[in-house]
């Protein structure tokens, strides 16, 4: 077994002193778990302050950018973990997550509602485990 931390170039910078992926190979392939992903854009700002829709998206995109660092993509997600300021906000950020995995069934799923996170603006942090088979 091999473990790794990495800041994949694929995504901005984290904004805070930690990896944006945990990888662990092992024989038959590898396991990634990401960091919480706000939506920010590439200097850092968060993006669409408010907006659950538009952050659902920016922050899949996040995701997706440091799952293909390491031959991975959204189809290879086993988790999600998501924390929202406003579980009224669960079904907009929903119809996101139901385009982005119309697999049946989809992931394994935790969501939690939490008073606030460490960016103004900020309404959804979202991170996955993923399982990618040796090719």
């Amino acid at each position: 077994m091999r473990v790794s931390l990495d800041n994949p170039s694929t995504v901005p910078p984290p904004v805070g002193p930690y990896a944006h992926v945990a990888r662990v190979d092992v024989g038959g392939g590898t396991l990634l778990m990401t960091a919480g992903q706000i939506a920010v854009d590439d200097d850092g700002a968060v993006v669409a302050p408010g907006d659950v829709v538009a952050q659902a998206e920016r922050i899949f995109e996040l995701i997706g950018g440091i799952l293909a660092a390491h031959s991975a993509g959204l189809a290879d997600v086993l988790h999600i973990r998501t924390f929202m300021t406003n579980l009224d906000d669960l079904p907009a950020y929903g119809q996101v997550r139901r385009r982005l995995f119309p697999n049946t069934p989809p992931p394994a799923s935790t969501t939690v509602e939490v008073s606030r996170l460490f960016r103004p603006g900020a309404v959804l942090e979202v991170e996955v485990t993923a399982a990618v088979p040796a090719r």
